[in-house]
């Protein structure tokens, strides 16, 4: 052959390839304003915790042993796992599970990703804390149906139960509703969802969603309007919406009083819903494709409808498609697990970062040394290696610092820019005192 031919073969070959590459890159669009969706959708590094129940190991521990104890149930065959199923995302894959009278209850089991940002609890808000919603399925009659006086008697009888709380709980080691109400809290504010492929694009990975999964997400916040309740990395609003169900559950509007909310429930986080259909508050929609038709198509129109719920949702049949396929990317590919949080570091005075010139252990309730000499411009670095959560507090003229609660593996940095003598408290456990004097640097 020619060798003008090959030639023009092989410009043809390479026009061929840099259209299909061309092509490749057109069919992975970005959504609008990448680097705005990125820094909103984007993970904390840390789960908060309470003042009044700061978290220990002991704690959680204590926590996920009574998730499972059927002793707190009336029949005494019932946990709190009995209907949050690890295995099916913390929920039970019914539309409603059956009460003790053989009845549907009235709502869906929702699942308990991420509880620990949550700011009130159930499908219509009426808790305002996870350990006051604890004590709601045990005690309901139609749930759990446990006498809770009774079942604690029952785990005070128990030597090994008993010890357990003693260790989560070394200032007040009684088995008392209290306890067990922050020991589950404790227990379900660990469970955090695991990273899924979503994550990977916010942190900056463009292969990490498919063509269609980007257009939907583009749909996500623009044309489909999902954004509007669904937001942040939880991808919840943690507000109450009327989405116009068929239902005669009037939702928020009987807990506040107020019938402008009727028909309002909490909006449900969408992370690892893959793993807990069915959806909504009734479990009345099986699929995604379900949910997305129902928004599209089967709103009720009624007076109570959110006003952030868009009246029509016009989308064709791939656009739905691709709305589907990018709410799939904020599930795990197998049944997820609970992610572990890295420590927090926190600093004051200096940057986190900074090399400390000396380093201070919180281990056994003790700063170990219990006094440091340092001079201006160096650091100190304050480790919790212990098993208890602590707090660090400094009080000196012009200057105060007051950590938030420093969960076991936390740091603390201070830096001191003025000599003079300083005292070092937990705010926690008092009488943990640690002596700063700082000299003048020659």
């Amino acid at each position: 052959m020619p060798r003008e031919s090959l030639a023009r073969i092989g410009r043809v070959l390479a026009g061929l390839v840099l259209a299909s590459l061309v092509g490749a890159a057109a069919d992975r669009p970005a959504p609008p304003d990448a680097a705005h969706w990125r820094q909103a959708f984007a993970r904390p590094d840390h789960a908060p915790t309470p003042a009044d129940n700061p978290a220990s190991p002991e704690k959680i521990a204590l926590g996920a042993k009574l998730f499972e104890d059927t002793r707190l149930s009336g029949s005494g065959d019932m946990a709190c796992s009995s209907c949050h199923q690890a295995d099916l995302s913390f929920s039970d894959g019914v539309d409603r599970h059956l009460g003790h009278d053989g009845q549907p209850l009235d709502r869906r089991t929702p699942p308990l990703w991420n509880l620990a940002w949550g700011l009130s609890f159930f499908w219509d808000g009426r808790a305002a804390s996870l350990e006051a919603q604890a004590m709601g399925p045990i005690e309901n009659e139609r749930e759990m149906a446990g006498n809770l006086q009774a079942a604690l008697r029952t785990l005070d009888s128990d030597p090994p139960m008993r010890k357990a709380f003693a260790a989560a709980f070394p200032d007040d080691p009684a088995v008392t509703q209290a306890s067990l109400a922050k020991a589950l809290a404790a227990f379900q504010r660990t469970l955090v969802s695991p990273e899924t492929r979503f994550d990977r694009w916010v942190k900056g990975d463009d292969a990490a969603l498919e063509a269609d999964e980007l257009a939907g997400f583009s749909l996500f916040v623009g044309k489909a309007g999902c954004v509007a309740c669904h937001q942040g990395w939880r991808f919840t609003d943690e507000a109450f919406h009327d989405i116009g169900l068929a239902s005669d559950d009037k939702g928020r509007g009987p807990v506040l009083g107020v019938s402008a909310a009727n028909h309002a429930f909490k909006t449900p986080s969408l992370r690892e819903r893959v793993w807990s259909a069915p959806y909504m508050h009734d479990g009345s929609l099986a699929t995604f494709d379900d949910v997305v038709t129902h928004y599209a198509e089967n709103v009720v129109q009624r007076p109570t409808l959110s006003a952030d719920l868009p009246r029509r949702i016009e989308l064709n049949d791939r656009e739905r498609a691709q709305l589907v396929a990018f709410l799939n990317t904020l599930s795990s590919d197998d049944p997820p697990r609970p992610a572990s949080l890295p420590s927090k570091a926190m600093s004051w005075g200096t940057d986190e970062r900074a090399i400390p010139t000396s380093t201070v252990s919180q281990k056994d309730r003790r700063f170990t040394p219990g006094a440091v000499l340092l001079k201006v411009g160096e650091a100190l670095r304050i480790v919790n290696d212990d098993t208890r959560v602590h707090n660090v507090r400094l009080d000196a003229p012009g200057k105060s610092f007051n950590s938030d609660g420093q969960n076991p593996g936390d740091t603390v940095t201070i830096g001191f820019d003025q000599p003079g003598h300083y005292d070092v408290i937990c705010g926690i456990h008092p009488d943990m005192r640690l002596g700063v004097e700082v000299a003048q640097a020659r």
